[in-house]
């Protein structure tokens, strides 16, 4: 009978530590690289989007999310998350153009210049981006734009003309053509790497968010902004196909819920700091203004014959974005 008394708790405690344990077998942890800053507001949906889904999965999946390209670079994610070294991942969709050019839909220079329009620009292309992602095994989960993007200039600009020259930073393909428009001398930096291009002159020049330039600090090197609100990029989060599937269905369900309302919150989210990023750039001594109307014309010639250009790269299946886009 002592001896019964003394196994009792020690099966008890075997039992619980059985229980206990059940979770951590059970659960999936996967990688999630974004090329932000941590205190970016995407990187933050993301952060709250993996919050989300491990609440919302009853912490059957974990998610980690690894900011500012420490885990990889940015043109490195998406091949990363399709042989999955990485479950996830999160880039500019643009980045992408060279491959397909429907990455580049929504850099087309004053195609869909407010939220109301890149809402409804990616609605049309969404299918077709979907498509193209799920031939290279992957699943778009959801995406937000940045705002709208503006000139930043070391010297004063009243006219394309001026930038003749400009060491012009490109991000993709749409941004390395229009420095070649501009006759100015293109060269590729990411955002990780753009303060320090920015500080040692590498660039003088460049077209990006207010977001962007409030990130780098870009009033640092940067003394002009001119907002001309040409395009409004999105960044997609997505996942691998198979890593997706091997979930199990209520699993898969709460990353799709989580999917749902990141993208809400981050379109809220986009539309509500894009006029705070500028009046920070001013109140850092930026000279903030709006482009004249030389300025515009000139990006705005530039842009007919970008959407041309891009037309006829993107085939038929740009056509029916545009049609779609048009009605």
């Amino acid at each position: 009978m002592a001896r019964l008394r003394f196994l009792a708790p020690a099966l008890v405690a075997a039992g619980i530590a059985t229980l206990s344990a059940a979770p951590a077998l059970a659960q999936t942890k996967w990688n999630l690289p974004s090329a932000y800053p941590a205190d970016n507001f995407h990187t933050e949906n993301i952060a709250q989007f993996a919050k989300d889904v491990e609440t919302l999965s009853g912490g059957k999946l974990l998610i980690t999310l690894h900011p500012n390209a420490v885990l990889f670079k940015a043109p490195e994610i998406k091949r990363a998350v399709a042989t999955g070294q990485a479950q996830a991942g999160e880039v500019i969709m643009s980045i992408h153009e060279n491959e397909d050019p429907i990455f580049g839909v929504d850099v087309v220079p004053f195609l869909a210049t407010s939220y109301e329009s890149s809402k409804k620009l990616w609605a049309a292309s969404h299918p077709f981006v979907e498509k193209k992602m799920e031939s290279q095994g992957l699943m778009v989960l959801y995406a937000v734009p940045w705002p709208p993007q503006g000139i930043f200039s070391k010297t004063p600009v009243t006219k394309v003309e001026d930038l003749k020259g400009a060491k012009w930073r490109a991000y993709n393909v749409g941004t390395s053509r229009i420095g070649d428009l501009l006759g100015a001398q293109s060269v590729t930096v990411q955002q990780a790497e753009l303060a320090q291009a920015l500080a040692t002159g590498v660039v003088t020049a460049l077209i990006t968010s207010a977001a962007t330039g409030y990130d780098v600090k870009i009033w640092e090197s940067i003394p002009y902004f001119y907002d001309v609100q040409a395009w409004l990029p999105k960044n997609m989060v997505f996942v691998n196909k198979a890593a997706f599937e091997a979930l199990d269905k209520p699993t898969q369900e709460a990353v799709l819920k989580a999917a749902a309302a990141a993208e809400e919150r981050g379109w809220k989210s986009s539309i509500e700091k894009s006029k705070w990023y500028v009046d920070q750039l001013q109140a850092k001594g930026m000279k903030v203004e709006p482009p004249s109307a030389e300025l515009r014309a000139g990006f705005e010639k530039i842009g007919k014959q970008l959407t041309a250009d891009w037309i006829k790269k993107a085939g038929p299946d740009g056509e029916a974005i545009l049609a779609t886009f048009n009605k």
